[in-house]
């Protein structure tokens, strides 16, 4: 080949220089391009079929190699909007292809890139400042769940937020073994308890005389047997009769209702013949009086293990004698009382369907105690009614007795209950699952005698107001309303591929799939994305110019070259003259 060789090879060499140079100008231009990634210079001998003898290096071809796998310098910035990736995936996006009754037209196509500064546009879409929109997918608001599997481009709603009623109440916490309320008294033992017969509604006139001192033929409607049962103890059945009629011939337990005989006089009767008669477990009943209901209650507290058959009302009222462990309502005129019977258990704010708000306050009240014999059980109260007054309902039962063991753990175990018919100062909330979890109720010893609520939160809020945007680290594009509800409306995707650096770049920092490439592999799971922060370009400005001044050096040599083989030509020339 010769001196046409060597002017041939240099010639190559000054073209791949060249494009080296344009290479390393279109990096440092892109110094500060957000996301972008610069192209490197990839040089190629090319070798001519020769002889071994007589191999030359040959000449030189430049090819570009993109840095797609580098990551540049992630930063943080104030725009919660502003997402950069910590991986080597994409985002997706799309341009906008036009406009159709102002709305903006897209084609559906997917394509790619690094650069996250994505900011709302007019039609609350997010588009970066290379002008494409991200896309993701969209997650059902009341569930938090992703919703469909192809990415759509992300628009939000300037929509009021819709209230959600509360369905249900997350609440945790431990009761102190010892309840120090305001009516304990570390001398009389079972002063920390409710003792429902201090809550009996006191006896009502009827004419001159009152209820327990009235005829009991006068103002009791009675069955004709009542059947008492403690704890698996002896039933006692009492028969009703008059003894003005007629002795009684029965068989059972006679119980004398005659003219004369008073309320009073009768529930001491059945109180004394159900002690002796009903076993062990009886020994502590009490037969009282609780509105329009006689009231069988056992150490003071209602009890599970007692059981009854018919009814006995006061004044026609039909009534069980049995009633749930505790009171299903205070009144107010026992709200002084009971609050010297119980301890504060937090409140919480819950909502009704149209969002009205409601603050339940909660109490609780041990009502039973392995101390005094029994078993460690409390009852949980809300307040239903702040305004009420004499005998109106304040407080209202949930309806469950929690029972503790002796190592302070629930027996049995209440992962959940209903409060049925949740209504606080006229708001009616509905039905609402109070929600312990395993685990989440307990009795522990406690030296202040308190509640320590761990977990209180509700699933309840009013309507509100779109107030702002933001992409959080997993990706999820969350909605903020002006009633401080944060809500999660859409899944940023994210794209992998197999050969990264195969894919075909474009303007904005876009790059488009190829054969070479392969198909994007989408996550759906927001890793590697970092909210408020920005990936800069990987262009290290040093680095650049050290390869600029290699590629002029080498551009330098290669002109002499070229100089050089000119004048061997010439000089070859000059020999015929």
């Amino acid at each position: 080949m010769g001196i046409y060789g060597a002017l041939s090879s240099a010639v190559t060499g000054l073209r791949a220089q060249s494009q080296a140079l344009e290479n390393i100008s279109g990096n440092i231009a892109n110094s500060q391009t957000t996301g972008y990634k610069r192209i490197e210079t990839d040089f190629i001998d090319l070798i001519p079929d020769a002889p071994l003898a007589r191999q030359v290096p040959g000449a030189v071809l430049a090819q570009s190699r993109g840095t797609n796998e580098i990551q540049g310098d992630i930063k943080t910035v104030s725009n919660e909007t502003f997402i950069a990736l910590n991986s080597s995936g994409f985002f997706v996006v799309e341009p906008k292809v036009g406009q159709a009754d102002g709305n903006g037209v897209f084609a559906g196509s997917n394509f790619y890139t690094r650069r996250g500064d994505f900011s709302i546009d007019k039609d609350g879409m997010l588009v970066n400042g290379a002008g494409y929109y991200l896309k993701g997918l969209p997650i059902d608001t009341k569930t938090g769940n992703i919703s469909g599997s192809v990415p759509g481009v992300i628009a939000l709603s300037n929509a009021f937020l819709p209230a959600q009623r509360t369905s249900r109440i997350n609440y945790q916490a431990n009761l102190p073994q010892l309840p120090k309320n305001t009516g304990y008294n570390a001398t009389n033992p079972g002063s920390e308890l409710l003792k429902a017969a201090n809550y009996a509604t006191p006896a009502t006139k009827v004419g001159s005389a009152t209820t327990a001192g009235a005829a009991a033929s006068s103002v009791v409607t009675l069955p004709a047997s009542l059947t008492l049962t403690a704890g698996g103890g002896t039933p006692v059945v009492f028969d009703f009769y008059d003894s003005g009629a007629g002795a009684y011939a029965g068989a059972n337990t006679p119980v004398d209702i005659a003219a004369g005989v008073t309320v009073g006089t009768m529930l001491a009767d059945i109180q004394a013949k159900f002690r002796s008669l009903g076993g062990t477990n009886a020994g502590s009943a009490t037969v009282g009086l609780n509105g329009a209901n006689i009231e069988v209650t056992m150490g003071g507290n209602r009890s599970a293990t007692l059981t009854a058959t018919g009814a006995l009302g006061l004044a026609g009222a039909a009534a069980s004698p049995i009633l749930p462990a505790g009171h299903a309502a205070i009144k107010a005129l026992d709200n002084t009382l009971f609050q010297s019977n119980s301890i504060s258990g937090g409140a919480i704010t819950v909502y009704a369907s149209n969002g009205a708000p409601a603050a339940v306050q909660m109490r609780w009240a041990k009502v039973d105690s392995a101390a005094s014999g029994g078993a460690d059980t409390w009852n949980l109260y809300y307040m239903s009614n702040s305004d009420a007054t004499g005998s109106q309902p304040m407080w209202t039962n949930v309806g469950q007795d929690y029972t503790f063991g002796a190592d302070g753990s629930m027996n049995p175990v209440i992962v959940q209950t209903t409060i049925s018919n949740l209504t606080v100062n006229g708001v009616s909330i509905g039905d609402v699952e109070l929600h312990h979890d395993t685990g989440g109720m307990s009795q522990f010893a406690d030296v202040n005698g308190t509640v320590n609520v761990s977990t209180v939160n509700q699933t309840g809020y009013g309507a509100g107001e779109f107030v702002s945007v933001a992409i959080n680290d997993s990706g999820r594009v969350v909605a903020t309303y002006s009633n401080g509800k944060r809500i999660d409306v859409a899944q940023v995707v994210t794209a992998q591929f197999n050969a990264v650096n195969q894919l075909k770049r474009m303007d904005g920092g876009l790059y488009a799939t190829t054969s070479e490439s392969g198909e994007a592999i989408l996550d759906t799971s927001g890793s590697g994305i970092i909210g408020g922060a920005l990936e800069a370009s990987n262009t290290d400005i040093s680095d650049e110019f050290t390869k600029l001044i290699v590629t002029q050096q080498a551009y330098s040599a290669g002109t002499k070259i070229v100089t050089a083989a000119n004048d061997m030509l010439q000089s070859a020339l000059n020999m015929i003259r």
